[in-house]
């Protein structure tokens, strides 16, 4: 192993360390973003549209699902394939959530958006090569992007949000998510460009999806855990 690969495998290692308890609890609407929600009734179109972009940034699990997705997506345009379906779905679960008001529990969502980041990292170490049947991944991917919109929009509907400038404010929030996801998109990709061009990509790619197995079922665990104890 040359000094280039040690260096990106000590850091994918310790990246891995540090933010493994933070993927275990995932993320919501808490502090003050959440007593902003309660207590500005009224359109207010751009700190939605940032919390958009900040709950997205910070979202552990669809960071985790969107890793998956593009782990072995060489070329751009597939990326943008991939990518705009998975977008599409949430977009359209969020804001059907949120203005319908169809809830769904949090912790069991959550616990579905786990598995979908089980599903990801199994398909990319080819565990469908040897069964009967294999999933059609853009649909596959299309899918759980409508169980990551209803998750954002149970988290939401968890606020007592004001139903006053409602739609305006929901499609900030919307427009939001996709910036947001947007910037997190081109740092994971930026990641992967440069992994890919040392042994280590190679090496340890798999890996990398078994990590991704790990931090999702363990997002599974702890959801499943919070459904049975606190729901």
């Amino acid at each position: 192993m040359n000094y280039r690969d040690f260096k990106l495998t000590f850091f994918i290692k310790s990246l891995f360390i540090f933010i493994l308890p933070l993927i275990i609890y995932a993320h919501g609407i808490t502090g003050a973003d959440q007593e902003f929600l309660s207590n500005n009734p009224g359109v207010h179109f751009i700190p939605y549209l940032y919390l958009g972009a900040k709950h997205m940034v910070t979202g552990y699990d669809h960071l985790l699902f969107l890793a998956g997705v593009i782990f072995f997506l060489y070329k751009i345009k597939d990326v943008a394939i991939y990518v705009t379906l998975f977008a599409i779905g949430h977009s359209a679960t969020l804001l059907l959530g949120v203005l319908s008001g169809i809830n769904v529990n949090v912790y069991l969502i959550d616990a579905i958006i786990g598995f979908s980041v089980v599903y990801k990292a199994f398909e990319n170490i080819g565990g469908f090569n040897n069964l009967p049947f294999r999933p059609n991944t853009k649909v596959a991917v299309f899918i759980f992007g409508l169980f990551h919109g209803f998750g954002l929009s149970s988290k939401l509907q968890d606020i007592a949000l004001s139903p006053e400038g409602i739609i305006y404010n929901m499609i900030g929030f919307n427009i939001g998510v996709e910036i947001g996801q947007f910037i997190a998109l081109a740092f994971i990709l930026l990641f992967f460009n440069y992994w890919r061009q040392t042994e280590s990509f190679n090496k340890h790619a798999n890996n990398g999806n078994y990590f991704l197995m790990i931090a999702g079922f363990l997002l599974i665990t702890f959801q499943l855990s919070g459904y049975y104890l606190l729901s």
